[in-house]
């Protein structure tokens, strides 16, 4: 089945991993040439820059933006991945936060964001040895059912997704990643900081800062691997899944205020969601001014 990784038996009737997934990309890759991947530190794009790296090393430079809008740990982890496999890494900073449009936060954020990211690939690329790089991304088919404005801007700077072109969702990647033996293949799925502020709230380092400490602290005092804390103004509201709601007790609520204002003074005590954890939801339609 395309964009599946099979287990079948081999000769001894030991397990063998017959990785349809890694066939498809890896003879996508082969028609590249160069690339440049885009790697942000999530299980999809660590395992496309795995792959590109394992079939050519010397036509694949992986490159990691470095900003406020990324977790530090998603970024150590790029850089700790990449030494041990041995990728060229080149870590950058894609401006965004020069971008008034992308502060202002709206709707389409991620358009700039994204056009800011591809922009910075492109000048990488033009000064490198492979400046006739394909730009590739880890988007994969479940990312084509969520609005992803994003991948307008990879449409405008023709960047490649090798997982959509070979079939395959999440469930397939995170197989592939676990075959491959790698520790990251069931990392929870972490969109950037900024997917936690609701449209309309204006994009701050500061405030960005006050939602990683959350999570990270909400985490460490309950166990979860999968909690927002989400931001509308000033308001914060915390989301976990149906089944954890149990876990955020007063005191949890407490202590995540207590260390979100730190870095961002002027927030509201912290809340839990009347409604369980939803993907997206911070993306919000918003008025035209003056209706």
């Amino acid at each position: 089945m395309r964009g599946r990784v099979m287990a079948v038996c081999g000769p001894g009737g030991e397990p063998v991993i017959a990785p349809d997934l890694h066939a498809s990309v890896t003879g996508l890759l082969a028609g590249m040439g160069h690339r440049v991947v885009a790697c942000s530190g999530g299980v999809d794009s660590l395992l496309l820059s795995d792959l590109a790296h394992a079939a050519d090393p010397a036509s694949t430079l992986v490159v990691h933006a470095v900003t406020p809008a990324v977790p530090d740990e998603a970024t150590r982890r790029v850089v700790t991945t990449a030494h041990r496999l041995g990728w060229r890494l080149r870590l950058v900073r894609s401006g965004e936060f020069g971008d008034e449009r992308y502060l202002a936060n709206p709707t389409d954020r991620c358009f700039h964001c994204k056009t800011h990211l591809y922009d910075e690939l492109d000048r990488v690329a033009a000064a490198s040895d492979v400046a006739d790089a394909v730009l590739l991304s880890g988007a994969n088919l479940d990312d084509l059912g969520e609005y992803r404005p994003g991948l307008r801007a990879a449409a405008e700077h023709r960047v490649r997704h090798p997982f959509v072109e070979a079939g395959a969702g999440k469930a397939a990647i995170r197989e592939l990643a676990a075959a491959r033996g790698r520790a990251w293949h069931d990392l929870p799925a972490a969109p950037c900081l900024a997917s936690r502020l609701y449209s309309g709230t204006r994009v701050t380092p500061d405030l960005l800062r006050a939602v990683e400490a959350g999570e990270q602290l909400l985490r460490e005092l309950t166990g979860m691997r999968t909690v927002r804390c989400r931001v509308r103004g000033q308001q914060v509201r915390i989301e976990v899944g149906d089944d954890d709601r149990h876990r955020v007790t007063e005191p949890v609520l407490a202590a995540v205020s207590r260390v979100m204002r730190e870095h961002s003074a002027g927030l509201g005590p912290a809340q839990l969601d009347a409604l369980p954890y939803a993907p997206g939801r911070a993306f919000v339609r918003l008025r035209p001014p003056g209706r």
